[in-house]
């Protein structure tokens, strides 16, 4: 496929162009290692990277024409620069050009928030796959176009496949993308030039300091995201968080409001809760589901509001939300025939980890004890890894410090982190295990009759990342194994 770089750059606010803006590109890319003849490279300060360090190199490999921010020195005749103000931003209004891309027809429904993105997007994707669209989901789990699954690698994929997999939806004739919209990406515009029919805000807690170094950055990164919103879209507010409408404050899509406790547009309410799933009543109807916790609540509510405000019937809503199920890692059970239970869950932050352990704690009768397997993420945000470890001990009657990726840390130093905020009237209930595997075994030895067993911090994942090295590991398979399931 070839295009004129022309007609590619309509609506792009240039500062100046070099060369022949007329020439055909053969397609963009933002990595100089996948330039060849005739392609547009986009030169951009990333995170780690610079790219206008790469043009020399872009057009060695072939590169007509570059995009940047600032214009070298010393220009090839046979090349056209295009100079923007923002490269990468402006990227995005290229690919959208590129690949033709009819956000009338495609509706993207974006989802953020520290916690409840992948369930909220999976089960909208499920939700909607069963009113009869054909649907796209991007999550942290999987991507999915029409009913073909695709590996994912990040929350967001970067510019480039993000706006190839939206191309893929729209030739498959996908209606709706349900997609998750990490801070990460919304901070380094990677979700540039995608119109957004639709936004919701879950809940904002402490995460990813080590990368926005402040939770007030953290909180501005995800607002910029509603901020962009144009008036034709609609934004869904948590309003019982308390960043919740401060959030959506300057934004200029239509707002809606969801809650468990406040008044809002859509309210849900938790009629019973058990071991299987819960009873909410959700605006004057009870429905069943197989979720269990407020935080599921909140994430099921957020669901049957987008559908409501997209124009879909109530009763059909609620007898699909009636039959749908987690996602993967998401509270994933697992029962051995002793009456021994493994729950395996993603939460890697404190606010997820004390949802989570609070929840099953109140389903803990009698005897039955929680023993929690908890590790946290190396190269991450340090300061959560002492909240964790004295959360963990709080709601749990053993608590195994153990490893999650270590990345190029030592797992040692990431357990002394979260052995720091334990209390110590509860460092006897404390192992310190940090072969992953050998943990999970002791958990099982320990656990007797009726007692849970919670493995948190990986869910889905299926590797474990060590000194750069991705080695085959996965939480859920473990526990099979120990159960002879």
């Amino acid at each position: 496929m070839e295009k004129s770089l022309h007609t590619i750059l309509q609506d792009v606010s240039t500062i100046t162009i070099v060369g022949n803006s007329h020439i055909p590109i053969s397609d963009i890319q933002t990595d100089s290692r996948n330039i060849k003849k005739n392609m547009l490279f986009v030169a951009y300060n990333g995170v780690n990277v610079d790219g206008h360090e790469y043009i020399n190199k872009a057009i060695e490999e072939g590169a007509s024409a570059i995009l940047c921010e600032t214009i070298p020195t010393r220009t090839q005749p046979h090349v056209c620069y295009i100079q923007v103000k923002n490269p990468i931003r402006s990227c995005g209004k290229i690919l959208r050009n590129w690949y033709e891309l009819d956000f009338n027809k495609l509706r993207v429904v974006g989802i953020t928030g520290t916690n409840g993105k992948t369930t909220t997007v999976t089960l909208l994707y499920k939700l909607f796959s069963q009113l009869g669209y054909t649907c796209g989901l991007l999550s942290t789990v999987r991507n999915i176009v029409g009913t073909e699954e695709l590996a994912a690698t990040h929350t967001t994929p970067d510019i480039i496949q993000l706006f190839s997999l939206l191309h893929n939806m729209q030739e498959k004739g996908c209606t709706f993308c349900f997609m998750e919209v990490s801070s990460h990406a919304i901070d380094q515009s990677r979700i540039s030039g995608i119109q957004f029919a639709g936004a919701v805000f879950s809940n904002i807690t402490q995460d990813h300091l080590d990368y926005h170094k402040t939770f007030a950055k953290y909180i501005k990164a995800k607002k910029r995201f509603f901020d962009d919103l144009s008036p034709s879209s609609f934004v869904l507010t948590n309003n019982d968080d308390k960043n919740g409408m401060t959030m959506v404050q300057n934004s200029n899509a239509d707002i809606y409001t969801y809650s468990l406790k406040s008044y809002s547009d859509f309210k849900c309410r938790i009629s019973e809760m058990h071991t299987d799933g819960m009873l909410l009543q959700i605006e004057g109807s009870e429905v069943w589901t197989k979720f269990i916790g407020a935080f599921n609540a909140y994430n099921i509510c957020a669901v049957y509001s987008v559908a409501k405000i997209l124009g879909e019937n109530h009763e059909e809503i609620l007898q699909i939300l009636s039959g749908l199920t987690p996602a993967d890692g998401r509270l994933e059970f697992f029962k051995d025939e002793t009456g021994k239970t493994a729950i395996v869950d993603y939460a890697h932050t404190p606010d997820a980890l004390e949802n989570i352990l609070s929840t099953l704690k109140k389903q803990c009768k009698g005897n039955t004890k929680l023993i929690t397997v908890v590790g946290a993420g190396g190269d991450r945000d340090k300061t959560k890894r002492p909240l964790m470890g004295k959360i963990a001990t709080q709601y749990s009657s053993k608590t195994i410090i153990t490893a999650d990726n270590p990345r190029s840390e030592e797992p040692q130093d990431i357990a002394n982190d979260m052995l720091e905020g334990i209390d110590e009237n509860n460092r006897s209930s404390v192992l310190c295990i940090l072969d992953r595997k050998e943990a999970i075994r002791t958990a099982v030895a320990l656990a007797k009759k009726e007692d849970m067993i919670v493995i948190v911090g990986k869910g889905h994942e299926t590797y474990q990342e060590i000194k750069g090295v991705k080695n085959h590991f996965d939480d859920r398979e473990i526990i099979k194994n120990l159960f002879k399931l």
